[in-house]
């Protein structure tokens, strides 16, 4: 057998083919290809393998692959070795008892290789985590299956997705720097600069009716079950006229409605809410001819501004850890991403320079350090980057976005075909990076182009090879989905805190849906008795009994719903004092929910609760449950 003792150095596992051969199984043939330097967890666990196995015929791989992909001579070959590897317990670097080799030179070989090769973090990770119980508030959720092992490249947003901003200070300098564009740019009075934020109060899935000033939560069907003008709670008849009874239904789309989808809208939602009632109050105060669209607009238009002349960005940037959480294993996750074999990716609408400072941050340094980026380290972790994307339009077809290739080290674009530079005009040959660690990182940046140029950079065939991390609801997870087939993830902060919630009503919840079905019963009794005395002859005295009995269950009724009413209303305002959960609106999923269940294959709290799953997992959605097979299991 062939065994590291028999290998010169490391730089030559690197540098060359390396044909391993070791007894396996009999009828268990192994063909693979891999190359070393990208992956020696991989090589580890094919060479344990073969060191521990001392039955059967060859063992053979040889290591070699530009996509970081295994190739295998058949399908069959493909699920038999899968199985084979996940079987043996190899993740600890040391044999078992069922595995461990008899013979005396297999701990001096263990012992050789692990001098050689110290465990990866994937493997660490392994002990640690993956042998325990995940924590409800850390796992991940399945809406579609999902079999790891089909996806090459994982794919990430940045902003609320790898970095999550602190609404105490992120959204509540977002918020005072669009009321001073409103008051400094779009002519509002001053007043508006003594307005406080209250960044507990907007949530996500909110809809904003931008032409009467009101904002509502719906169910999953659109049915409005909670609505205010401004900060004044709409009445339930009133609520009922406007959005319910009406011959046609609303479509609660653009251009009459605005979606609060993602976590950088709730401040402006917010300040939207205070340019309502301001309105009301102080219409005189209020640039002319400005109605709530108007407002709504300017207000759209303020962010806008912020976002473009740096006034949010520039901040962060200068102290990002005020303003940024910190997670200490997003390192961890992108390390074992890629020591599964996959290729992970960066796209975002941020810029080179504040992707770079916010990046830094994230992967341990401190953004900028006499006035220049701290090192380029970050870059290690992904094999591609694409800054100033343009979301959601970059997944568009046919979008004609050029694609440039960004100098780390100066931010200048040079102009590509496809990804390659192109030479510049009186230059012979292509001009060599100006940043000197641009030539030893694997990662390229891009800045623009669209979504065919990243297929091209990851030589990805097919959609379904993608998974893609996002927040947005529409500008992530939507277009990728439904546009391109990619597999996508969901990140949904709000989650922990309603996982915690849920648990601390379960009992209440079974006590509310007790009171229902109590409810129920009484109405059908209340109804029969009815119907027995509009429709049935009876003497006056059996009248009489009659009557009384159905007042009698009208009273119990009557109680009950009101119990009812008043134990649903507590459980809605220990989630949210105004809104509720998150995920639901009365009974039903919220409109939020409906759009998670229709397009995030995954959802979790956090992008790094990845960290608690092999990267091999294959994810199961739970069973679907109809209300006929809910009353017939007693769910």
């Amino acid at each position: 057998m062939l065994t590291l003792a028999t290998i010169p150095s490391v730089h030559h596992l690197h540098k060359s083919l390396v044909l391993i051969l070791a007894p396996v199984p009999a009828g268990k043939p192994f063909f693979g290809w891999r190359r070393p330097f990208q992956n020696l967890s991989f090589l580890r666990r094919f060479l344990d393998l073969a060191q521990w196995t001392n039955n059967g015929t060859a063992f053979c791989s040889t290591l070699h692959s530009p996509n970081r992909q295994m190739w295998r001579s058949t399908k069959e070959d493909a699920v038999e070795q899968r199985e084979e590897i996940q079987e043996e317990p190899i993740f600890n670097g040391s044999p078992t008892k069922e595995t461990a080799p008899e013979k005396e030179d297999a701990s001096i070989e263990s012992t050789t290789f692990n001098s050689l090769f110290p465990k990866t973090w994937s493997e660490k990770w392994t002990l640690s985590e993956w042998s325990g119980n995940i924590n409800m508030r850390k796992q991940v959720f399945c809406n579609r299956s999902l079999n790891m092992k089909s996806i090459a490249a994982v794919g990430f947003d940045m902003d609320y997705t790898l970095a999550q901003y602190k609404p105490e200070t992120f959204e509540t300098l977002a918020y005072h720097g669009t009321v001073r564009k409103l008051v400094f740019d779009l002519g509002y009075p001053q007043e508006l600069l003594q307005w406080e934020f209250d960044w507990k109060y907007m949530v996500r899935g909110l809809v904003l009716d931008k032409r009467r000033g009101n904002i509502l939560k719906m169910d999953r069907h659109k049915y409005v079950k909670v609505a205010y003008h401004g900060f004044q709670e709409i009445s339930r008849d009133c609520r009922m006229a406007t959005y319910g009874n009406t011959l046609s239904r609303e479509s609660f789309d653009e251009p009459d409605y605005a979606l609060i989808d993602t976590l950088f809208s709730l401040a402006e939602a917010y300040l939207f809410a205070q340019l309502v009632d301001f309105k009301d109050s102080f219409p005189d105060k209020i640039p002319a001819n400005a109605d709530y669209a108007q407002m709504y607009k300017d207000v759209r238009s303020a962010v806008d501004l912020c976002h473009r002349d740096g006034t949010l960005k520039q901040v962060v940037a200068k102290d990002p850890g005020k303003y940024i959480h910190s997670d200490q294993h997003l390192v961890s996750m992108l390390k074992m991403l890629r020591d599964s074999g996959r290729m992970t990716f960066l796209v975002t609408n941020s810029l080179w320079d504040y992707t770079h400072a916010v990046m830094n941050h994230l992967c341990g340094n401190s953004g900028f350090g006499d006035g220049a980026f701290c090192d380029d380290q970050w870059l290690n972790y992904f094999d591609i980057v694409i800054t100033g994307s343009a979301k959601p339009s970059f997944f568009a077809d046919g979008n004609p976005a050029p694609l440039y290739i960004v100098d780390t080290k100066t931010g200048m674009l040079q102009n590509t075909e496809n990804g390659r530079p192109l030479a510049q005009l009186g230059i012979t040959g292509l001009s060599q990076p100006t940043c000197p660690q641009q030539q030893k990182q694997t990662c390229r940046v891009f800045q623009g182009g669209n979504v065919a140029h990243l297929h091209r950079l990851l030589s990805i065939e097919a959609g379904a090879q993608v998974l893609y991390v996002g927040d947005h609801i529409y500008g992530d997870i939507l277009r990728s989905k439904k546009q391109l087939g990619w597999r996508t993830m969901l990140v949904v902060p709000e989650l922990e805190k309603e996982l915690e919630l849920f648990y601390q009503t379960v009992n209440l919840r079974k006590e509310s849906r007790l009171l229902r079905q109590q409810r129920d019963n009484l109405e059908d009794k209340i109804q029969r008795l009815d119907w027995e005395i509009r429709f049935n002859k009876h003497s006056e005295k059996d009248h009489e009994r009659i009557q009384t009995e159905m007042e009698e269950l009208q009273a119990q009724r009557d109680k009950i719903r009101e119990t009812h009413r008043q134990a649903q209303r507590f459980c809605h305002q220990r989630f949210h004092k105004i809104w509720g959960q998150l995920m639901k609106t009365g009974y039903q999923n919220s409109r939020f929910a409906h759009q998670v269940e229709r397009f995030a294959c995954l959802y979790s709290s956090q992008v790094t609760n990845l960290c608690y799953y092999s990267p091999d997992k294959s994810y199961r959605t739970s069973e679907d449950f109809m209300p006929h097979e809910h009353k017939s299991f007693g769910i």
